[in-house]
Protein backbone atom coordinates (compact mmCIF):
# COMPACT_ATOMS: atom_id res chain seq x y z
CA UNK A 1 0.00 0.00 0.00
CA UNK A 2 1.03 3.45 -0.65
CA UNK A 3 2.23 6.09 2.30
CA UNK A 4 -0.33 8.86 1.18
CA UNK A 5 0.02 10.57 4.60
CA UNK A 6 0.06 13.93 4.40
CA UNK A 7 -2.15 14.23 1.01
CA UNK A 8 -5.48 15.46 0.04
CA UNK A 9 -7.27 12.98 -2.93
CA UNK A 10 -10.62 13.78 -4.71
CA UNK A 11 -12.66 11.56 -5.62
CA UNK A 12 -15.60 11.90 -8.00
CA UNK A 13 -18.45 9.35 -8.18
CA UNK A 14 -17.40 8.48 -4.80
CA UNK A 15 -20.72 6.65 -3.96
CA UNK A 16 -20.36 4.15 -6.97
CA UNK A 17 -18.88 0.83 -6.24
CA UNK A 18 -14.92 1.98 -7.36
CA UNK A 19 -15.70 4.94 -5.18
CA UNK A 20 -16.34 3.36 -2.25
CA UNK A 21 -13.55 0.52 -2.58
CA UNK A 22 -11.00 3.29 -3.64
CA UNK A 23 -11.85 5.95 -0.81
CA UNK A 24 -11.39 3.36 2.06
CA UNK A 25 -8.32 2.09 0.17
CA UNK A 26 -7.31 5.78 0.19
CA UNK A 27 -8.00 6.35 3.91
CA UNK A 28 -5.98 3.39 5.07
CA UNK A 29 -3.24 4.47 3.34
CA UNK A 30 -3.24 7.97 5.19
CA UNK A 31 -4.70 9.99 2.69
CA UNK A 32 -7.30 12.91 3.22
CA UNK A 33 -9.90 12.29 0.84
CA UNK A 34 -12.80 14.37 -0.87
CA UNK A 35 -15.77 12.89 -2.05
CA UNK A 36 -17.77 14.53 -4.61
CA UNK A 37 -21.23 13.76 -5.27
CA UNK A 38 -23.84 15.06 -7.74
CA UNK A 39 -26.26 17.23 -5.46
CA UNK A 40 -28.95 16.00 -3.94
CA UNK A 41 -27.77 12.40 -4.80
CA UNK A 42 -25.89 11.12 -1.88
CA UNK A 43 -27.92 8.36 0.31
CA UNK A 44 -27.50 8.80 3.65
CA UNK A 45 -27.77 5.36 4.70
CA UNK A 46 -24.72 4.23 2.12
CA UNK A 47 -22.51 6.82 3.07
CA UNK A 48 -22.66 6.14 6.84
CA UNK A 49 -21.63 2.68 5.94
CA UNK A 50 -19.09 3.12 3.84
CA UNK A 51 -17.92 6.28 3.59
CA UNK A 52 -17.09 7.39 7.08
CA UNK A 53 -14.28 9.37 6.97
CA UNK A 54 -14.70 10.77 3.73
CA UNK A 55 -15.45 14.57 3.36
CA UNK A 56 -18.52 14.75 1.34
CA UNK A 57 -19.59 17.74 -1.05
CA UNK A 58 -21.46 18.52 -3.55
CA UNK A 59 -20.43 19.12 -7.43
CA UNK A 60 -22.48 18.90 -10.41
CA UNK A 61 -19.61 17.66 -12.69
CA UNK A 62 -20.75 19.24 -15.61
CA UNK A 63 -21.18 23.00 -14.30
CA UNK A 64 -17.62 24.36 -15.43
CA UNK A 65 -17.65 27.17 -12.24
CA UNK A 66 -18.16 24.22 -9.68
CA UNK A 67 -15.56 21.96 -10.87
CA UNK A 68 -12.69 24.68 -11.07
CA UNK A 69 -14.41 25.94 -7.74
CA UNK A 70 -13.88 22.58 -6.08
CA UNK A 71 -10.58 22.19 -6.95
CA UNK A 72 -9.11 24.92 -6.48
CA UNK A 73 -10.67 25.36 -2.85
CA UNK A 74 -9.52 21.63 -1.99
CA UNK A 75 -5.84 21.64 -3.70
CA UNK A 76 -5.99 17.67 -4.47
CA UNK A 77 -2.69 16.03 -4.77
CA UNK A 78 -4.41 13.39 -6.38
CA UNK A 79 -7.85 13.36 -8.61
CA UNK A 80 -9.66 9.91 -9.14
CA UNK A 81 -12.59 10.97 -11.76
CA UNK A 82 -15.11 7.83 -11.67
CA UNK A 83 -18.20 10.12 -12.23
CA UNK A 84 -19.95 8.43 -15.49
CA UNK A 85 -22.49 7.07 -17.34
CA UNK A 86 -22.25 4.28 -17.00
CA UNK A 87 -24.38 2.03 -19.18
CA UNK A 88 -23.97 2.04 -23.47
CA UNK A 89 -28.24 1.30 -23.20
CA UNK A 90 -28.57 4.52 -21.41
CA UNK A 91 -26.06 6.38 -23.72
CA UNK A 92 -28.60 5.81 -26.62
CA UNK A 93 -31.23 7.55 -25.14
CA UNK A 94 -29.69 10.61 -23.31
CA UNK A 95 -26.53 11.08 -25.78
CA UNK A 96 -26.13 14.83 -24.69
CA UNK A 97 -25.71 14.46 -20.85
CA UNK A 98 -23.47 10.86 -21.42
CA UNK A 99 -21.21 13.78 -23.56
CA UNK A 100 -21.26 16.28 -21.13
CA UNK A 101 -20.49 13.61 -18.13
CA UNK A 102 -18.05 11.27 -20.00
CA UNK A 103 -16.10 13.94 -21.88
CA UNK A 104 -16.39 17.64 -21.31
CA UNK A 105 -16.44 17.04 -17.56
CA UNK A 106 -12.96 15.05 -17.98
CA UNK A 107 -11.80 18.34 -20.05
CA UNK A 108 -13.16 20.95 -17.11
CA UNK A 109 -11.16 18.69 -14.50
CA UNK A 110 -8.08 18.65 -16.64
CA UNK A 111 -7.92 22.60 -17.19
CA UNK A 112 -8.74 22.99 -13.40
CA UNK A 113 -5.80 20.92 -12.44
CA UNK A 114 -3.50 23.01 -14.71
CA UNK A 115 -4.47 25.77 -13.66
CA UNK A 116 -3.90 24.41 -9.78
CA UNK A 117 -0.94 23.42 -10.91
CA UNK A 118 0.44 26.81 -12.98
CA UNK A 119 -1.09 28.91 -10.03
CA UNK A 120 0.21 26.52 -6.87
CA UNK A 121 3.49 25.46 -8.33
CA UNK A 122 2.33 21.93 -7.10
CA UNK A 123 1.73 18.42 -9.59
CA UNK A 124 -1.35 17.34 -9.14
CA UNK A 125 -1.85 14.06 -10.66
CA UNK A 126 -4.92 12.62 -12.80
CA UNK A 127 -6.80 9.38 -12.95
CA UNK A 128 -9.64 8.51 -15.67
CA UNK A 129 -11.70 5.70 -15.51
CA UNK A 130 -12.42 4.57 -19.06
CA UNK A 131 -14.19 1.98 -20.24
CA UNK A 132 -13.11 -1.73 -22.16
CA UNK A 133 -16.51 -0.72 -24.36
CA UNK A 134 -14.29 1.87 -25.92
CA UNK A 135 -13.19 -0.87 -28.51
CA UNK A 136 -16.34 -3.31 -28.69
CA UNK A 137 -18.53 -3.53 -31.01
CA UNK A 138 -20.42 -0.69 -29.08
CA UNK A 139 -17.37 1.40 -30.10
CA UNK A 140 -20.07 3.55 -32.01
CA UNK A 141 -22.25 4.14 -28.75
CA UNK A 142 -22.45 7.23 -27.24
CA UNK A 143 -20.74 6.03 -24.53
CA UNK A 144 -17.51 4.24 -26.09
CA UNK A 145 -17.31 7.64 -27.97
CA UNK A 146 -17.14 10.03 -25.06
CA UNK A 147 -15.13 7.96 -23.12
CA UNK A 148 -12.77 7.38 -26.05
CA UNK A 149 -12.43 11.59 -26.31
CA UNK A 150 -12.02 11.85 -22.94
CA UNK A 151 -8.93 8.97 -23.12
CA UNK A 152 -7.49 11.51 -25.75
CA UNK A 153 -7.73 14.52 -23.55
CA UNK A 154 -5.89 12.50 -20.96
CA UNK A 155 -3.13 12.33 -23.69
CA UNK A 156 -3.25 15.57 -24.79
CA UNK A 157 -3.20 16.97 -21.13
CA UNK A 158 -0.29 14.91 -20.60
CA UNK A 159 1.51 15.43 -23.70
CA UNK A 160 1.32 18.82 -24.66
CA UNK A 161 0.63 20.15 -21.20
CA UNK A 162 2.67 18.16 -18.85
CA UNK A 163 0.25 17.01 -16.39
CA UNK A 164 0.69 13.70 -15.03
CA UNK A 165 -2.39 12.34 -16.46
CA UNK A 166 -3.44 8.61 -16.96
CA UNK A 167 -6.07 6.89 -17.87
CA UNK A 168 -7.15 3.11 -17.57
CA UNK A 169 -9.72 0.80 -19.88
CA UNK A 170 -11.43 -1.03 -17.11
CA UNK A 171 -12.80 -4.45 -18.06
CA UNK A 172 -16.00 -5.48 -16.40
CA UNK A 173 -15.00 -5.57 -12.55
CA UNK A 174 -18.20 -6.31 -10.06
CA UNK A 175 -18.50 -6.58 -6.18
CA UNK A 176 -21.52 -6.83 -3.44
CA UNK A 177 -22.21 -3.31 -3.75
CA UNK A 178 -23.15 -3.94 -7.73
CA UNK A 179 -26.77 -2.81 -7.72
CA UNK A 180 -29.31 -4.95 -9.66
CA UNK A 181 -29.41 -2.90 -12.44
CA UNK A 182 -26.39 -4.49 -13.56
CA UNK A 183 -26.80 -8.12 -15.01
CA UNK A 184 -24.65 -9.22 -12.25
CA UNK A 185 -26.29 -7.95 -9.74
CA UNK A 186 -29.63 -9.14 -11.33
CA UNK A 187 -28.21 -12.28 -11.23
CA UNK A 188 -26.76 -12.38 -7.90
CA UNK A 189 -29.29 -10.62 -6.40
CA UNK A 190 -32.21 -12.53 -8.00
CA UNK A 191 -30.59 -15.86 -6.46
CA UNK A 192 -30.45 -14.97 -3.14
CA UNK A 193 -33.99 -13.89 -3.36
CA UNK A 194 -34.83 -17.86 -5.10
CA UNK A 195 -32.77 -19.61 -2.66
CA UNK A 196 -35.20 -16.96 0.41
CA UNK A 197 -38.24 -18.38 -1.06
CA UNK A 198 -38.95 -14.46 -2.84
CA UNK A 199 -38.90 -15.35 -6.24
CA UNK A 200 -39.61 -18.13 -8.70
CA UNK A 201 -37.10 -17.17 -11.43
CA UNK A 202 -35.03 -14.90 -13.24
CA UNK A 203 -35.50 -13.29 -16.98
CA UNK A 204 -32.22 -12.51 -19.02
CA UNK A 205 -31.56 -12.00 -22.13
CA UNK A 206 -28.29 -13.73 -24.19
CA UNK A 207 -26.34 -16.16 -21.76
CA UNK A 208 -23.56 -16.36 -24.67
CA UNK A 209 -21.61 -13.02 -23.61
CA UNK A 210 -18.40 -13.73 -22.55
CA UNK A 211 -17.29 -10.70 -20.13
CA UNK A 212 -13.71 -10.43 -18.21
CA UNK A 213 -15.07 -10.10 -14.68
CA UNK A 214 -12.76 -8.72 -11.81
CA UNK A 215 -13.35 -7.63 -8.14
CA UNK A 216 -13.78 -3.87 -8.01
CA UNK A 217 -11.25 -4.34 -4.71
CA UNK A 218 -8.21 -5.22 -6.86
CA UNK A 219 -9.08 -2.90 -9.81
CA UNK A 220 -8.90 0.15 -7.23
CA UNK A 221 -5.13 -0.75 -6.28
CA UNK A 222 -4.48 -1.35 -9.81
CA UNK A 223 -5.90 3.06 -9.87
CA UNK A 224 -3.61 4.28 -6.94
CA UNK A 225 -0.96 2.09 -8.39
CA UNK A 226 -1.04 3.88 -11.32
CA UNK A 227 -1.13 7.35 -10.08
CA UNK A 228 2.15 6.47 -7.89
CA UNK A 229 4.15 5.58 -10.46
CA UNK A 230 7.05 7.95 -12.08
CA UNK A 231 5.38 8.06 -15.42
CA UNK A 232 1.46 8.37 -16.53
CA UNK A 233 0.97 5.51 -18.92
CA UNK A 234 -2.78 4.23 -20.07
CA UNK A 235 -3.26 0.94 -19.10
CA UNK A 236 -5.97 -1.65 -20.03
CA UNK A 237 -7.11 -3.48 -15.90
CA UNK A 238 -8.29 -6.74 -16.06
CA UNK A 239 -7.82 -10.35 -15.52
CA UNK A 240 -7.48 -11.87 -18.98
CA UNK A 241 -9.89 -14.48 -18.29
CA UNK A 242 -13.33 -14.43 -19.61
CA UNK A 243 -16.42 -16.44 -18.32
CA UNK A 244 -19.71 -16.51 -20.12
CA UNK A 245 -22.76 -15.23 -18.56
CA UNK A 246 -24.15 -19.01 -18.52
CA UNK A 247 -21.11 -19.84 -16.27
CA UNK A 248 -22.33 -16.78 -14.26
CA UNK A 249 -25.43 -18.34 -13.96
CA UNK A 250 -24.18 -21.55 -12.75
CA UNK A 251 -21.71 -20.43 -9.96
CA UNK A 252 -23.85 -18.16 -8.35
CA UNK A 253 -27.09 -20.95 -7.98
CA UNK A 254 -24.54 -22.72 -6.81
CA UNK A 255 -23.20 -20.67 -3.90
CA UNK A 256 -27.03 -20.69 -3.16
CA UNK A 257 -26.69 -24.40 -2.92
CA UNK A 258 -28.70 -24.55 -6.11
CA UNK A 259 -27.27 -27.00 -8.56
CA UNK A 260 -29.35 -26.79 -11.48
CA UNK A 261 -30.42 -23.09 -12.73
CA UNK A 262 -32.66 -24.31 -15.71
CA UNK A 263 -35.91 -24.63 -14.10
CA UNK A 264 -35.22 -20.90 -12.48
CA UNK A 265 -34.01 -18.63 -15.98
CA UNK A 266 -36.26 -17.82 -18.92
CA UNK A 267 -34.46 -16.05 -21.70
CA UNK A 268 -36.58 -12.76 -22.67
CA UNK A 269 -35.50 -12.44 -26.63
CA UNK A 270 -36.35 -8.42 -25.47
CA UNK A 271 -33.19 -8.32 -23.22
CA UNK A 272 -30.97 -9.59 -25.68
CA UNK A 273 -29.08 -6.71 -27.28
CA UNK A 274 -28.12 -6.72 -30.38
CA UNK A 275 -24.84 -4.47 -29.49
CA UNK A 276 -23.30 -6.66 -27.11
CA UNK A 277 -19.89 -7.38 -27.69
CA UNK A 278 -19.34 -10.91 -27.91
CA UNK A 279 -16.52 -11.22 -25.80
CA UNK A 280 -14.30 -8.89 -24.13
CA UNK A 281 -11.13 -9.59 -22.68
CA UNK A 282 -8.47 -7.49 -21.39
CA UNK A 283 -4.17 -8.26 -21.51
CA UNK A 284 -3.22 -8.36 -17.86
CA UNK A 285 0.73 -8.14 -19.05
CA UNK A 286 1.26 -4.10 -19.37
CA UNK A 287 -0.27 -3.62 -15.96
CA UNK A 288 1.58 -6.80 -14.42
CA UNK A 289 5.10 -5.14 -15.99
CA UNK A 290 4.53 -1.82 -15.01
CA UNK A 291 2.73 -1.56 -11.33
CA UNK A 292 3.38 -5.40 -10.45
CA UNK A 293 -0.71 -5.56 -10.60
CA UNK A 294 -2.62 -8.39 -10.99
CA UNK A 295 -6.10 -9.42 -10.05
CA UNK A 296 -6.17 -11.70 -6.93
CA UNK A 297 -10.16 -12.92 -6.70
CA UNK A 298 -11.05 -15.81 -8.25
CA UNK A 299 -14.44 -15.98 -10.44
CA UNK A 300 -16.00 -17.90 -8.09
CA UNK A 301 -15.02 -16.27 -5.04
CA UNK A 302 -16.57 -12.52 -6.37
CA UNK A 303 -19.72 -14.29 -7.44
CA UNK A 304 -20.39 -16.06 -3.69
CA UNK A 305 -19.70 -13.17 -2.23
CA UNK A 306 -22.07 -11.53 -3.93
CA UNK A 307 -24.65 -13.81 -3.79
CA UNK A 308 -23.69 -14.22 0.38
CA UNK A 309 -24.17 -10.36 1.08
CA UNK A 310 -27.78 -10.22 -0.97
CA UNK A 311 -28.62 -13.28 1.07
CA UNK A 312 -27.85 -11.52 4.47
CA UNK A 313 -29.68 -8.24 3.07
CA UNK A 314 -32.48 -10.37 2.43
CA UNK A 315 -31.82 -11.83 5.92
CA UNK A 316 -31.79 -8.97 7.64
CA UNK A 317 -33.02 -5.81 5.74
CA UNK A 318 -29.87 -4.11 5.90
CA UNK A 319 -28.85 -2.39 2.89
CA UNK A 320 -25.90 -1.30 3.10
CA UNK A 321 -23.30 -2.29 5.96
CA UNK A 322 -19.86 -2.06 6.02
CA UNK A 323 -19.43 -5.66 6.88
CA UNK A 324 -20.95 -6.46 3.49
CA UNK A 325 -17.75 -5.05 2.03
CA UNK A 326 -15.09 -7.84 4.13
CA UNK A 327 -17.36 -10.42 3.34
Amino acid sequence: MRDLQGRTVLVTGVTGQDGIYLSRLLLAAGARVVGATLPGTAPADLCAAYLTGVELVEMDICARDDVRGLVGSVEPDEVYNLAAVSSVARSWDEPAITEAVNHTAVVTLLDALVELRDRTGREPRFFQASSAEVAGSAAHSPYATAKAAAEEAVREARLKRGLHACSARLFNHESPLRPAVFVTGKITRGVAEIAAGLSTGLRLGNLDVSRDWGFAGDYVDAMSRMLGGDEPQDLEIGTGVTHTLDQLLVTAFAAAGIDDPAPYVVTDPELIRPADTAVLVADPEPAAAVLGWRATTTFADLVGRMVQVHRERLRTGVEHDARYLSV
